[in-house]
């Protein structure tokens, strides 16, 4: 018998039927995996059930008994937690105090007892595992411990339903690997969990079943033991997905775009140097907290501390000037999308035109209908799944956010193109489309330096790999030696490679 049922659950948003009788069984004590595009409802289907949103039809039944989750509070009471792939805490409250949101332990005079809720936090962060001080501003944590806070609140409210919506995606593989220990706990105990992810990989570890939807519909439901990964991607994208080599490897490199020499900051890294030609995608790997993030900052103009020598088409730049940097055609998409690449009060076709608006302005004034144009194309070129191009950018899937925040470089038409984890929380079918499109603006004579986490993905689309570990370039893999072993065990500090 089923322990958790949706049946026939309808969702609508403006100009959208996210959800369209979508029906799911899950049992007690499983982890039940939702897959899916971009777009295809999965965090809309585990919203519904945490309270987020209300169905528009259909019902949801838990334990045999028909529930009505109007808000999160009350499916927390309810036995519901939800982990959400983005921050979903107040960044301007400590640790313990997001912890205990909603729950604070107070005295006769309504006062909060500040040793018990510190005691509290400490014991709800323990239990998974995670080292972080309570008292530390959710401001100032990363995103991978911002996610394992979350992950501690869900745990630590006792709840017998977890919805994780990409748990791991910012997290290191020491924590994706403690967070897996963590799931194989919780369904011991009993607690069923519902998984949504794109990483493959993960579901084939940890779920029991997998449900794969597309377009809000359902596709299928099967046991994790009757699929395979080539069937579940069909389904998602109903097509085959083809892999091939990036064709910009065909043609022989151009003439050197970037190059970094000596670059150190204090405390985050020290003594980069690398090149960058024209008509190449250079990978930069390395475990979180190497400093990769922080190079590719710096090089952008935003490290106020950094030294040593940064060069574009030949031309020496002044570090910490981003206007400079800009005007050498140079571009960066950051790795958080929310924070640093998107302005979430504006749509999608003011998002996407932002870094382009210098080429769009006519005496002082943006020319609308040359900003609706290019914001069209560039949509149409990702295929952002929207209602409009007026649409607010927040109410996008994350992925089709991740969309938006690379069209708006893109569209800029930079000659030198930082990429910080282009498809994080991003479907199969566009991670492929985000490839094709990198191999596309390489074999343009575009110089690409792309960050991931992900190792298949700097494989399967680099020419070369550079390999950062605590601070320092490790050493640099030609394609030729690319494999995971080799670039683990760089990042792990097991090997060392010279540079050529």
């Amino acid at each position: 018998m089923a322990f958790l049922e949706y049946h026939q659950v309808t969702k609508r948003f403006p100009g959208v039927l996210a959800l369209d009788g979508v029906s799911v069984s899950i049992k007690r004590g499983s982890c039940h995996a939702l897959v899916g595009e971009n777009g295809a409802g999965k965090s809309t289907l585990g919203k519904i059930l945490a309270g987020v949103y209300q169905a528009d039809g259909g019902e949801l039944r838990l334990d045999g008994k028909v529930i009505h989750p109007a808000n999160p509070h009350v499916a927390r009471q309810l036995g519901i937690a939800m982990v959400h792939q983005e921050l979903a805490f107040c960044p301007n409250l400590s640790v313990e105090e997001n912890l205990c949101l909603g729950d604070q332990p107070r005295g006769a005079l309504g006062w909060v007892k500040r040793r018990e809720l510190r005691t509290r936090a400490k014991a709800m962060l323990a239990e998974i595992g995670a080292v972080i001080d309570p008292a530390a501003i959710i401001s100032t944590l990363s995103t991978g411990q911002e996610q394992l806070v979350q992950i501690a609140a869900a745990v630590g409210t006792g709840a017998q339903v977890i919805i994780m919506d990409e748990p791991t995606s910012s997290l290191s593989l020491g924590e994706t690997r403690e967070l897996f220990r963590l799931v194989h706990e919780l369904k011991a105990r009993g607690i069923t969990l519902i998984y949504v992810s794109h990483r493959l990989e993960e579901i084939f570890e940890l779920c029991d079943a997998v449900t794969v939807l597309r377009d809000g519909h359902h596709v299928s439901t099967e046991p994790i033991g009757a699929t395979n990964p080539a069937r579940i991607v069909q389904q998602m994208i109903g097509r085959e997905l083809l892999v091939r080599e990036p064709a910009y490897l065909r043609k022989a490199p151009g003439p050197e775009l970037l190059k970094v020499e000596n670059l150190s900051s204090p405390g985050k890294f020290r003594d980069i140097g690398f090149q960058v030609r024209a008509g190449e995608i250079v990978g930069l790997a390395g475990l979180v907290g190497a400093g990769r993030s922080e190079v590719a900052q710096a090089i952008f103009g935003l490290d106020p501390a950094v030294t040593g020598q940064v060069t574009l088409h030949g031309k020496i730049m002044t570090l910490g000037s981003i206007h400079e940097v800009l005007d050498a055609k140079f571009g960066l998409v950051p790795e958080d999308r929310k924070r640093q690449g998107l302005v979430l009060s504006l749509n999608c076709r003011e998002n996407t035109s932002l870094a382009a608006l210098p080429y769009l302005t006519k005496f002082g004034w943006v020319q609308r209908r040359a900003e609706h144009d290019m914001a069209e194309k560039f949509s149409k070129l990702l295929r952002v799944k929207t209602p409009s191009l007026e649409t607010p950018v927040a109410s996008l899937s994350g992925g089709n956010q991740q969309k938006i925040a690379l069209a708006k470089w893109i569209a800029r038409d930079c000659d030198v193109l930082v990429v910080d984890e282009p498809t994080r929380g991003i479907d199969v079918g566009a991670k492929a489309e985000i490839y094709q499109l990198l191999d596309e603006l390489a074999s343009e004579g575009k110089a690409l330096l792309v960050i991931s986490s992900e190792l298949p993905e700097l494989i399967g689309l680099c020419g070369r790999i550079l390999v950062m570990r605590e601070g320092r370039l490790a050493g640099e893999l030609p394609r030729a030696q690319f494999s995971e072993a080799a670039l683990m065990g760089l990042m792990a500090g097991v090997t060392e490679t010279a540079r050529n």
